[in-house]
């Protein structure tokens, strides 16, 4: 359970020192990622073409929004981050905020986001982001401590950038307009499984600090993890078909992305045989790759 008491808040010498620790609660750096997937997905849709206003619109929402969403994750998490080297000096468990500043500061961020979203694009890609706040932040984050099968809640709204993306320039879910954005959602999914096993493999000795559970095995020592690596990597080898089919992309954008697949996947084979710190981060660094260049294939080479 979450103390529910108040902490002791730290005086800031400098609106510097504020500004860096509003950083920290936001992750812009980790937040692009997420939203390069989201005007990937925008600029995906047929009959869209690049606009730089819109761009930059659909980044800014989605950034803040996704801010808003790591705060309430790093607030429900303030205990088991102060256990945690990588996070014990984060702004909350380091006490240089409080919880009602960061609880407005997730408001703001993830309520304005929202907004752009829904009066610049359409009122469904802005209720859609929303929903992916919520279920990142009231589902995913405390489940972590409680069971693996975070992973799988997590990768819903860990998927749902590139169909927001779609949504804010189709206005649609349903159909034959809105399948495109359903591809491009089941294509982060499974990307995400590998990648989240092999983060949680890496940093497992810290997670387990903080009891945290990542690992489709409890057991580092285990295959069993690697061998789930290997399942939904796989999967996406196939899968590269389906965006040819739809008429998303053309036959570079498809080869492109079965390469890819088939170098993941044996990156997550090596982690199987290996099992050992070196491969984990093997198929962490072929996530990283992954998911750029699939993206940025699949937007080049667009019919």
């Amino acid at each position: 359970m979450l103390r529910e008491e108040p902490i002791k808040v730290k005086r800031q010498a400098l609106p510097v020192a504020r500004v860096r620790d509003y950083s920290q609660l936001l992750k812009p750096n980790l937040s692009i990622m997420v939203v390069f997937s989201s005007v990937i997905g925008y600029l995906l849709a047929p009959g869209v073409v690049f606009d730089l206003t819109y761009v930059v619109l659909l980044f800014a929402g989605g950034i803040l929004v996704t801010g808003g969403a790591n705060t309430i994750n790093q607030i429900l998490e303030r205990e088991g981050d102060a256990l945690m080297v990588r996070t014990q000096l984060r702004p909350i468990p380091d006490g240089r905020m409080g919880l009602v500043e960061a609880w407005l500061v997730a408001a703001v961020s993830g309520l304005g986001g929202a907004l752009i979203l829904g009066y610049f694009f359409n009122p469904l890609a802005g209720i859609l982001s929303l929903i992916s706040l919520l279920l990142y932040g009231f589902a995913y984050t405390p489940m972590k401590r409680v069971h693996p099968i975070a992973v799988l809640i997590g990768a819903i709204p860990g998927a749902l950038p590139p169909l927001l993306g779609w949504v804010a320039a189709t206005g649609t879910l349903t159909g034959t307009l809105g399948l495109g954005g359903w591809v491009l959602f089941l294509i982060q999914f499974f990307w995400q499984f590998p990648h989240y096993w092999a983060i949680g493999w890496v940093g497992y000795d810290e997670y387990k600090k903080a009891g945290i559970s990542m690992l489709p095995s409890q057991e580092r020592t285990s295959r069993f993890t690697a061998l789930q690596c290997m399942f939904y990597s796989i999967i996406l080898i196939p899968l590269a078909i389906v965006p040819r089919v739809v008429e998303l992309t053309g036959n570079i954008g498809m080869l492109v992305m079965i390469a890819c697949g088939i170098l993941y996947f044996a990156a997550s084979v090596n982690f199987y045989r290996k099992n050992d710190y070196a491969s984990a981060k093997k198929v962490m660094y072929a996530s990283f790759i992954y998911l750029p260049i699939v993206l940025l294939a699949l937007l080049i080479d667009k019919l």
